[in-house]
């Protein structure tokens, strides 16, 4: 067994299974695991300097196949169902030893990083890799150590990641040849058939959103998170496409992070150590802190580029809609030091309403947040299937649905004691259509976005009037500094009121019928936030 140095521990490897592999690399620089990806022709470079990979037939997370190990830790903990999917501990025995056996022969890349800013909750991994760039991934993403930290480094966790591997499902008990399958009482994720580099992310994420809540008390949180020059903190909570990613990283504010936290007492800090930014549509002028950030050192996941060169066409999506990069949290120029921050203001909740129904931007109280942040809504705009023409009603509980281990209650109950316990204030953003739904209507300018929120942070929405949402109960202001009144009540865009009438009632009951499964779990407070027909109102 060759290794390259860095302190190789090897008895870790052999307690792990691990043995008879053709040779170990340990916690190699992002600059050598980017030489041999591109000896080992898998990747390129782009113009940019960045490393530009494709992660083969899966593009994105496979949540189907996803599991947990059912066994005495988890069994009566676990939100079991759809998406915490059981999984039997003999057979997971049985699969590992498969996938140690496929590792004989093979190059592996071995890395010890960490997750959480804050040292009271940081997480020690060990990630063992079988692809040099999905080694480098993971440098990107998590926090590297220090030369002399890695000299005393006992993982806590391990993540082993072999996208060769290929799973037998009639056998192995998977649903296909891929799967991510996590073990809380071994502490190990197994994530095989799949190069998508999201699973290491989410898997770890998973992991946080069982353990800090259930062991620490501490709120885990699926948002991006920045502060101000006057030590203010605001959270974005959002899905994929509303702008989580791109409104926190505000050139006047110092970013936190872009995607995991925890809030802990009053601090909420970061579980990462990078982003891991969706390019598709990137431009320049949008989003210039991430269009700088790609750059060496960053890796480019399922791009094309411009016919004969090397320089990256971002509106190309032929591979996939979910082109990616990711990079260090330091290629941002305002980072927060530490990567936390106090003083908790303004809480975001961004929905991307393809509907062209919600406010721009409204304050919500404290059963009106709890209620949207157990809903998670926002809409998928529809796919170019023949005859689909209206976009897609989608809801992920806390905005992270595929992510939480523990029923949403126990995450929407821990916010609702955040809320209770500061002086913060909660906005619902709709960074989606105006003037009508999709197809229609147009989608809401992102210089009008920034202008609403950076009046929110600047509290230039505290003495304004506001008016209420007939159906939805919003508080919506009058007058928001830079963004014309009309736009700040949607059904004022509208040419034909009873069209938005219409559709604000269709996606009201949408709101409803989602519910209906926390119902039992809402308190009235909650229950009053619901939307109100306008049968029910009449009646």
């Amino acid at each position: 067994m060759k290794t390259s140095e860095k302190l190789p521990d090897f008895n870790n490897l052999q307690d792990l299974g691990i043995r008879n592999v053709a040779s170990v690399h340990w916690n190699l620089t992002p600059e050598e695991l980017t030489k041999i990806t591109l000896s080992k022709n898998m990747g390129v470079l782009a113009s940019s300097g960045a490393l530009a990979i494709k992660t083969g037939k899966f593009t994105g997370r496979s949540p189907k196949d996803r599991f947990i190990v059912e066994d005495n830790l988890t069994k009566d903990i676990v939100w079991w169902g759809d998406i915490n999917i059981p999984f039997k501990t003999d057979k997971f025995n049985s699969l590992y030893e498969k996938a140690m056996k496929y590792l004989e022969n093979k190059d592996i890349y071995v890395r010890d990083v960490y997750a959480c800013s804050v040292e009271k909750f940081r997480l020690k991994i060990r990630v063992i890799n079988e692809y040099p760039w999905s080694n480098h991934f993971v440098s990107n993403m998590f926090h590297d150590l220090k030369d002399e930290e890695i000299k005393s480094f006992i993982p806590q966790w391990h993540i082993i990641n072999i996208p060769g591997f290929k799973a037998d499902p009639e056998l192995d008990g998977t649903r296909k040849e891929n799967f991510s399958i996590i073990d809380f009482t071994k502490k190990m994720i197994l994530i095989g058939g799949t190069g998508y580099t999201g699973e290491i992310k989410k898997g770890i994420f998973s992991v946080l959103n069982f353990i800090l809540p259930h062991n620490h008390n501490t709120l885990s949180m699926h948002c991006s998170a920045n502060i101000g020059k006057s030590g203010d903190t605001a959270v974005f909570f959002g899905l994929s496409g509303t702008g989580k990613t791109t409104l926190s990283a505000d050139p006047n504010r110092f970013l936190i992070g872009d995607d995991e936290h925890g809030w802990s007492d009053n601090t909420v800090f970061n579980f990462e150590g990078g982003c891991y930014a969706k390019c598709i549509d990137l431009t320049k002028e949008k989003e210039p802190e991430i269009w700088e950030a790609i750059k060496k050192g960053a890796i480019l996941e399922n791009i094309a580029f411009k016919d004969g060169s090397k320089d990256v066409d971002f509106t190309n999506g032929s591979i996939t809609e979910n082109t990616r990069v990711s990079y260090p949290l330091d290629y941002i120029k305002n980072t927060a030091k530490g990567y936390q921050g106090e003083n908790i203001k303004n809480i975001f909740l961004l929905t991307a309403d393809a509907f062209g129904v919600l406010p721009p931007i409204s304050k919500l109280d404290k059963g009106q947040a709890m209620f949207h942040f157990i809903s998670g809504y926002t809409a998928k705009v529809a796919g170019t299937e023949e005859g689909v023409n209206e976009p897609l009603v989608t809801f992920s509980a806390c905005f992270g649905a595929p992510f939480l281990p523990l029923h949403p209650t126990k995450y929407a109950e821990m916010l609702g004691d955040k809320i209770d316990a500061s002086s913060v204030n909660v906005w619902l953003v709709n960074t989606g259509w105006t003037k009508g739904p999709y197809g229609v209507g147009e989608r809401m300018k992102l210089s009008h976005t920034r202008a609403m929120i950076m009046a929110a942070l600047n509290n230039e929405l505290e003495n304004v009037e506001y008016e209420q949402h007939s159906i939805f109960g919003l508080k919506m202001p009058t007058y928001c500094p830079n963004v014309p009144s009309k736009t700040l009540n949607p059904k004022l865009t509208w040419e034909n009121k009873d069209d938005y009438d219409a559709k604000a009632q269709f996606l009201a009951k949408k709101f409803n019928e989602n519910f209906k499964k926390y119902e039992e779990f809402a308190n009235k407070e909650i229950m009053n936030a619901m939307p109100k027909l306008i049968a029910e109102m009449q009646s």
